[in-house]
């Protein structure tokens, strides 16, 4: 196992991002998404992205417990994670900035949240394994 303490920062990190996108699935899939103000089409454009967050979660999953047991294939998929999420990251930013859910009224506070964590958590990889 790695002594390093930055590393298990990564992991920590690694693993809160991954319950993250499991959580935030659990809680949108039970939700009605019914507010007038969100934008026409809005369930269909979000849903096929359970399964790009999901494989997102097995990779950074994978590459944390790679890298508590200093395998160096977890550095590789650490920085495929980190790729993932700027491109998530970036997408979700385009699509909330085009069809105004930054605004307050349109729980723009948890929409910016979830974006500045994700391109943090892509950053993050990226810089540490590049």
């Amino acid at each position: 196992m790695t002594g390093d303490t930055g590393t298990w920062v990564i992991i920590a990190l690694q693993v809160i991002g991954a319950a993250g996108f499991v959580g935030f699935w659990v809680t949108w899939f039970r939700t009605p998404h019914d507010q007038e103000w969100l934008p026409e089409g809005y369930h269909d454009h979000e849903a096929p992205f359970v399964w790009s967050d999901s494989m997102l979660a097995g990779l950074l999953i994978a590459s944390a417990s790679l890298l508590a047991f200093e395998q160096p294939l977890g550095e590789s998929l650490a920085l495929v994670a980190g790729g993932a999420l700027l491109f998530l990251g970036v997408l979700d930013t385009a699509y909330f900035a085009r069809t105004g859910m930054f605004a307050r009224e349109r729980e723009g506070f948890w929409n910016a949240a979830v974006v500045i964590g994700v391109l943090t958590l892509g950053i993050v990889l990226v810089v540490r394994f590049a």
